[in-house]
């Protein structure tokens, strides 16, 4: 699991092997059972997690139920609260497997350090942060201005990788919809 990330890391950026050590020394690993949580909702998050294998959701429940997936995060992907990570305050959000799941888990100073010690890894963390804000960004103005189809045709579009691996009603809680108008929707993308 720890190699699995670490080449990561290699192929975007050049680590010494000096490096790569001061990395692996702060990894913990983690593997998580379908449906098992990796955060729940009123805990405080600690860490910067990659995903290694498998696959992940971060969701809400509101009031009267209802599942709100903010995103879902495959192999190389970072997740995690970023407002709890950063103030220290419980999180509102829930993190969990949808498929058998291998995380690293590096906590919040752990990461700051080797941060610091590592400028090209520092480097990557901001592109990664930048690039995580146009997504936030282009996610927002889907739900606030797209039609249900044409959030759907997005979803398909930017996230051709997972889709097959993501249950019907869990794509119906990303792009706001019911699981009905999904299967409305799929059923006129197949007819077009």
């Amino acid at each position: 699991m720890v190699e699995f990330f670490i080449n990561y890391l290699k192929d975007k950026i050049d680590l010494s092997e000096e490096e790569v050590q001061i990395i692996v020394s702060v990894c913990k690993q983690k593997k998580l059972r379908k449906k098992q949580f990796l955060c729940q909702e009123g805990e405080i998050w600690h860490y910067n997690a990659f995903i290694c294998r498998g696959l992940v959701k971060t969701f809400s429940i509101s009031e009267n139920g209802i599942e709100h997936i903010i995103n879902f995060a495959p192999e190389n992907y970072w997740t995690g609260d970023r407002e709890s990570l950063l103030n220290g305050t419980p999180t509102h959000l829930n993190i969990d497997a949808i498929e058998p799941t291998e995380v690293i888990l590096i906590e919040k100073l752990d990461f700051e350090k080797i941060c610091t010690q590592i400028p090209q890894l520092n480097q990557l963390v901001n592109k990664i942060i930048q690039k995580s804000f146009i997504v936030a960004q282009s996610r927002i103005l889907a739900n606030i201005s797209f039609t249900a189809e044409e959030k759907y045709q997005n979803f398909l579009q930017k996230y051709p990788h997972i889709v097959n691996r993501i249950p019907q009603h869990m794509i119906a809680a990303f792009i706001g919809v019911t699981p009905e108008t999904l299967t409305r929707l799929r059923r006129s993308t197949l007819h077009k």
